[in-house]
């Protein structure tokens, strides 16, 4: 039987938690008669595609357009490439340069019937798979042999612009103790409707996100943690009108964690939610089957919206996406679902309040890697006091056991922060985290007392929200605004034009072999 350390009843938890499963259903049922431009892109990369023409377009944007164009995208692109394999007996890499060179017509090839289609690609998709599982295989191999360092996660961002400076910004915070470093993208990639190739030196705000600076990312962190025998976790975003494309190019170069939610783009992107909620169920599906922690966005909501009043809207989004990841097959334990330390810091006993919630999301979420994200909202530019708010938001990790703690600066709201302001934060999460190790197995809540009183109340709010929410749709409640206070209208947004329903010809096995593959079985 549980026991509550912040007072709640678990028999509601588990009412949230189903209302929250009704609320995804209807969302799968939706999800399950699409696909986007992005998914097809997705499995052009999956099985080999790669590259670019000379004007810098990826081949699988071409591909996949071309078909767009000719408004038959509806029977999907694996299905016109197993066309074009059984009739040209050409590679899909090859097929895609000669739709590229004008030479061939994906759509003038004969048609072939459903279980040839499947046995045609069933090579492709599996050398794919195989590849991710590889990558998954080695990072597992890492931590059986040279270990990594203990939860909370010590989280860090680079974010220069140009790969080979965040290269040594990287390493350099792994020297220092960083536990996962994140690659802050680009300021807007997430609204491109496809991927820059190769090496990147020119970004605003971070670094784009491609396959090469992937592999560049991830052979640095791998040289650095064998150097300070400890796996270093690389984290970069999967998220935008690209989002399940990104997973695979990070699933294919060993990435540990990814951004991912769907939520987050339609708020924050203004990305169409039709367009996004497609996407994200085969991002998942990938990051799933490649071990990846996913990062969930609620963290920001509070950005937006007072966390005092609409800390029941992070909880209800939290449940939400619990359930929608686990639509796509990702376990628990792959989860950091978000949270954030942003109340206003002159708010009296604000301490208490911060710890109610922290407290409260770790026992909904036992089995979670949550993500605990710091104070930024209420960062003045006074790196003195934002060293204490930080140091305040580390206490609360280590004492409610968060998963990936997203290390504060002091120089937060000043500027992109440098390599010993990076220092100045870790070794202020080390201080605190080896002298408060055991604090949350020592310390109980006053019964009925303000950190209980806290607790019950969210609760009892987000389960009130979750029934309005099921009651009228995730749709709905997003064009009304529910999340965030911003709203969004379900044709309205960036991407809903790279929609289509699926076609009796569609093919896309990917998700269900991913899916049944999930905990590393044999392809």
């Amino acid at each position: 039987m549980n026991i509550s350390k912040v007072g709640i009843d678990f028999a509601k938890v588990e009412y949230a938690r189903n209302t929250a499963h009704d609320i995804a259903d209807e969302v799968q049922k939706f999800v399950s008669q699409y696909t986007t431009v992005a998914v097809e892109r997705t499995l052009c990369r999956l099985i080999g595609i790669d590259g670019v023409d000379a004007n810098g377009v990826p081949l699988p944007n071409i591909l996949v357009d071309s078909l767009k164009d000719k408004q038959v995208l509806q029977d999907g692109a694996l299905f016109y490439i197993a066309n074009a394999i059984a009739e040209t007996g050409l590679t899909p890499q090859q097929v895609a340069e000669a739709v590229e060179a004008g030479k061939i017509d994906l759509t003038h090839m004969k048609p072939l019937s459903p279980e040839k289609v499947a046995e045609v690609m069933a090579g492709p998709i599996a050398e794919g798979m195989k590849c991710i599982l590889s990558r998954r295989k080695r990072r597992e191999e890492y931590l059986r042999t040279i270990g990594e360092g203990q939860k909370p996660y010590l989280y860090v961002i680079v974010a220069t612009g140009n790969i080979y400076e965040d290269v040594v910004q990287a390493q350099a915070a792994a020297r220092q103790g960083a536990d996962i470093v994140a690659v802050i993208r680009t300021t807007g990639q997430s609204l491109l409707d496809y991927v820059p190739f190769g090496a990147t030196t020119e970004g605003f705000g971070g670094t784009f996100a491609t396959q090469e600076n992937f592999r560049i990312m991830r052979k640095a962190l791998d040289e650095v943690g064998e150097e300070v025998g400890r796996y270093i976790r690389l984290c970069n975003y999967c998220s935008g009108l690209c989002m399940p494309e990104i997973a695979v190019m990070g699933a294919l170069e060993g990435l540990d964690v990814m951004l991912n939610d769907a939520l987050y783009g339609i708020l924050f992107r203004d990305i169409n939610m039709q367009r996004t909620l497609v996407d994200q169920y085969m991002s998942r599906v990938i990051n799933g089957f490649a071990g990846v922690i996913i990062n969930t966005g609620e963290d920001n909501y509070l950005t937006t919206a007072d966390a005092v009043e609409e800390a029941h809207t992070v909880l209800a989004s939290d449940l939400i996406n619990e359930q929608l990841a686990l639509q796509a097959g990702l376990p628990q334990e792959q989860m950091g679902l978000g949270h954030a330390f942003e109340m206003d810091p002159t708010l009296k006993n604000g301490f208490l309040l911060e710890l109610a919630q922290a407290q409260m999301t770790r026992e909904i979420f036992p089995k979670a890697t949550l993500k605990y994200m710091p104070p930024t909202k209420f960062m003045t530019g006074n790196i003195f006091r934002g060293h204490i708010q930080d140091a305040l938001f580390n206490i609360i990790g280590i004492w409610t056991n968060q998963g990936l703690q997203l290390l504060g600066m002091p120089t937060e709201a000043i500027h992109t922060p440098f390599m010993s302001d990076r220092f100045l934060s870790i070794e202020n999460a080390k201080y605190i985290f080896n002298n408060m190790h055991s604090i949350g197995d020592e310390m109980e809540f006053k019964k009925d007392g303000i950190i209980q009183s806290r607790a019950r109340e969210v609760l009892d709010k987000t389960i009130t929200l979750l029934d309005d929410i099921r009651n009228e749709g995730l749709f709905t409640a997003l064009e009304k605004g529910i999340f965030a206070g911003i709203k969004r209208p379900k044709d309205g947004g960036k991407g809903l034009a790279g929609v289509t329903s699926t076609g009796k010809n569609y093919y896309n096995p990917v998700p269900e072999l991913m899916k049944s593959n999930n905990m590393g079985g044999k392809l």
